[in-house]
């Protein structure tokens, strides 16, 4: 399989990316992205991204997928798409379809990332042959990590996003108590994710008194960070402080001394934003073992595409368990 071509595809809930890789080296051209709203089916978004290529189809697919891989049948998480994975490599004329968790995809790329993909925030230095933990806020909220062993890293395939959402200070708590009105159980997800920007801007309007203004995620985030706005300013506050206590609780857990790294589409946008919010401090407050946080180091993913390295890893690894394949 060294030299077999893929094509290559990253599907979240609102975007999918979409590459070709010629053999195992993992070098990725021919990259596009497309709006999954635009496409009815996977299948018609895979057969337009082949159809603008203008290359020969490859013999073989990978796509890693925003939502739990257990079977043929793939219903994504945050989006209408379902589909077989045996009936879309028939139609697209595969060989070969593995298909697997985004998250999982993404952990693979870790080890390849080079320095100038990633962005150290705050202290800490990493601990070679620990564990490596990954969280992501985009459409949803990705949890992955990698588990060392002696053929090398294992990743890990989690719905970590989903995970009971826990305050970490009184303003935190009100929030929680408006939330639980509605929602008999408020995971990560629910808060930390583009929807849950809206969400949180949502209730930190109505504790403020004050009207609910209808934004974006995009807009909350925009004018958070250039503090034009001071509600979207405590959201954007907020949502930071919250991810840096949930990752906090991925690290213990984890027992992530490798290292723990941030990705999806949100935070990567933030810049010094996120450097100098409250994520670190966050991230190490955690009582008595707030030290051995405060010894691991957290990184931002900058590369524009890494999951579609990953994917590619996992592709030609043929490593028990990740994923799904069929031929």
């Amino acid at each position: 399989m060294a030299n077999t071509p893929v094509m290559v595809g990253d599907i979240g809930g609102t975007n999918a990316r979409f590459g070709i890789v010629e053999d195992i080296s993992g070098a990725i051209s021919h990259i596009d992205v497309f709006s999954c709203a635009d496409f009815p089916t996977l299948s018609d978004a895979l057969q337009e991204y082949l159809s603008r290529c203008g290359i020969e189809s490859p013999p073989a697919g990978a796509i890693a997928v925003a939502t739990p891989v257990t079977s043929d049948n793939i219903e994504m998480t945050n989006h209408v798409w379902k589909f077989s994975i045996e009936e879309t490599r028939k139609r697209l004329g595969f060989e070969r379809l593995l298909v697997l968790n985004d998250f999982t995809a993404l952990a693979l790329s870790l080890p390849r990332l080079p320095q100038g993909d990633i962005v150290q925030i705050g202290g800490g230095t990493s601990v070679a042959s620990r564990p490596v933990a990954l969280v992501g806020p985009g459409t949803g909220l990705g949890v992955s990590g990698l588990i060392p062993s002696a053929d090398g890293w294992i990743p890990l395939q989690t719905e970590g996003g989903h995970v009971t959402l826990s305050p970490a200070n009184e303003r935190e708590m009100d929030i929680l108590n408006h939330l639980w009105r509605d929602y008999s159980h408020v995971s990560a997800e629910r808060l930390l994710s583009g929807p849950g920007l809206v969400l949180l801007h949502t209730v930190i309007s109505e504790l403020r008194g004050e009207p609910v203004e209808s934004v974006t995620a995009a807009q909350i985030s925009e004018r958070g960070v250039t503090g034009t706005c001071p509600t979207c300013a405590e959201v954007m506050d907020i949502f930071c402080s919250m991810l840096g206590t949930v990752s906090g609780n991925l690290a213990l857990t984890l027992g992530a001394q490798g290292g723990v790294y941030v990705g999806g589409g949100i935070v990567p946008r933030l810049g010094d934003f996120f450097a100098q919010s409250g994520f670190r401090s966050a991230f190490e407050h955690h009582g008595r073992f707030s030290d051995y946080l405060a010894a691991i180091p957290t990184y931002v993913i900058t590369a524009p595409y890494p999951a579609l390295t990953g994917v590619a890893e996992a592709f030609y690894s043929e490593q028990p368990g990740v994923g799904m394949m069929s031929e």
